[in-house]
């Protein structure tokens, strides 16, 4: 004699999600969210992108500080003339050379704070951040041993493309 097995079918679904561990989870993570969200901020830098729109004539600055980022090597120029250059070492840029010369430009032209970065298309996006840092600020060493102190040389940047 077979046996059959009766099973016993529920009526609708009556199951209940229990919200309280979610809860718990969203009450730690949103103060966190909020939290990292503000300092982020802090690091945001901001720059001057040169626009098509034509506003009031400006008076033209005697000197005009362009860090020139080529292939070979980087241009340093007054905007008229190339000042200087700065070869590659070993496939590298030379920045402690460029941070060298940013230093001699600004004890030369201390009211001048403004410069422009100008960078071939095909050059990575992380040397234009490193040029950036070398043009904003130098980091000189404190008397401390391994402490550095960070000055600023031209804090107004504008960033385009090299003609």
């Amino acid at each position: 004699m077979a046996r059959k097995h009766h099973y016993k079918r529920r009526k609708g679904n009556e199951y209940e999600i229990d919200v309280t561990t979610f809860l718990n989870l969203m009450v730690v993570l949103i103060p966190f969210l909020l939290i990292t969200a503000v300092f982020s901020r802090l690091t945001i830098v901001e720059l001057d992108l040169p626009s098509n729109a034509s506003g009031p004539v400006v008076q033209q600055e005697s000197f005009r500080v362009e860090v020139i980022v080529r292939e070979p090597g980087i241009e340093i120029s007054n905007g008229k003339s190339i000042i200087a250059t700065v070869p590659k070492k070993d496939d590298e840029y030379d920045l402690e050379a460029l941070s060298e010369m940013m230093v001699a430009l600004k004890q030369e032209y201390p009211d001048i704070d403004t410069a422009s970065v100008l960078m071939e298309p095909f050059i990575p996006y992380d040397y234009l951040i490193q040029v950036m840092d070398i043009v904003r600020t130098v980091e000189v060493p404190t008397e401390v041993e391994n402490e550095y102190q960070l000055y600023a040389l031209f804090t107004e940047i504008s960033v385009g493309e090299a003609p």
